[in-house]
């Protein structure tokens, strides 16, 4: 028998300064049976950066056709592609292709950065893509303030990004591998 998805409830606060966004979202996480809680950490964390009233959660590890996050605009056209991990060089290709806006946020530690100086020869024509690593350490800690209802707060300014959940604090610097081209 499959196992199921465990649902997690998250009231997500996000207050980032960088880019004049305040607001908290409810979201209803669905934890795939094979996903870790630093990936689903690190879901939520790759929204919070993002977030936006249009961006959502996807199916993510249970489709192969869709990213973690997306926003589509009103006539259904996606505007963002936010996927986590290291996807191959035509998963990157097809997505670039896919939306106007591709964001990748690897994670890992070593294998990361096998993955990045192994692909980034290739996504050099991607104008579209944005590339952000988060660090092991980091993404280990973010795991550890799982549980299956959460009042997170993620509080970003100057790129710098502090996540608390009741009174844990992480802090999280992602480092942009490449940028894309506007």
């Amino acid at each position: 028998m499959a196992q199921k998805a465990t649902i997690y409830k998250v009231e997500l606060s996000v207050s980032d300064m960088d880019r004049h966004y305040y607001e908290t979202h409810k979201l209803t996480v669905a934890k795939h049976p094979s996903e870790t809680d630093e990936r689903m950490m690190l879901r939520i964390l790759a929204f919070a950066l993002n977030a936006d009233e249009q961006l959502e959660m996807t199916k993510g590890l249970s489709t192969d056709d869709e990213p973690d996050i997306w926003e589509k605009s009103l006539s259904g056209e996606l505007n963002r592609w936010i996927t986590l991990g290291l996807p191959s060089e035509k998963i990157v290709r097809q997505s670039c292709g896919k939306a106007k806006s591709v964001m990748i946020y690897s994670y890992g530690g070593n294998p990361a950065d096998m993955w990045w100086s192994k692909i980034k020869n290739s996504t050099t024509r991607f104008d579209n893509l944005t590339v952000m690593n988060l660090a092991q350490s980091e993404s280990k800690q973010l795991a550890e303030l799982a549980s299956r209802s959460m009042q997170m707060q993620v509080n970003i300014q100057e790129g710098e990004v502090m996540v608390s959940v009741g009174d844990s604090i992480v802090y999280v610097n992602p480092v942009e591998l490449k940028a894309a081209k506007h």
